[in-house]
């Protein structure tokens, strides 16, 4: 198994929705940073995908575009902008993984119910093994968050540290 990590749309933009979103973004901080301190520490990639909506302005080099510097990620880390809810529709995520001989994605960030369910079920359509990081979900509705896990294959932080020991 050689697995990247994918943080989905943690953006500025989406902290200021609603409280109850932000909220529950804010607890995600703590287990994506986890694993991205893990992920590095292991040697293996960090994957930082980030929305872009035109009619909502939200584009490189605007404020609501960029990761919250509470967030530890590196400008070193793979980078995809993508325009579906799927990070895997139209962009060059698939390419990017297998040429570093990726065949598992740990998928964190928001939204659970769109964005996340999405990129984790076009992986799977890609024939990758996805799985979520128990606690690395947000969502404006944390209820959903419990929905999405019970559908898919959830890896809470310590296991995923013992199986890259």
């Amino acid at each position: 198994m050689k697995p990247a990590l994918l943080v989905v749309d943690m953006q500025k933009a989406f902290f200021r929705e609603s409280p109850v979103q932000a909220q529950s973004m804010n607890d995600a901080i703590m287990y994506i940073n986890a694993g991205i301190e893990l992920f590095r520490e292991k040697g293996l990639p960090v994957v930082v995908v980030q929305h872009m909506d035109e009619y909502d302005q939200l584009l490189p080099g605007t404020e609501g575009f960029d990761m919250p510097e509470e967030i530890k990620v590196l400008a070193s880390d793979i980078s995809i902008h993508k325009t579906y809810g799927n990070a895997f529709n139209k962009t060059d995520l698939y390419e990017k993984l297998k040429a570093l001989d990726v065949d598992t994605v740990i998928v964190t960030g928001f939204c659970a119910e769109y964005c996340v369910l999405n990129t984790t079920r076009g992986a799977k359509d890609l024939d990758l093994t996805a799985m979520l990081l128990r606690g690395a979900l947000a969502s404006g509705k944390p209820e959903n968050i419990a929905f999405v896990e019970s559908i898919n294959e959830v890896i809470s932080y310590g296991a995923l540290r013992k199986v890259l020991e």
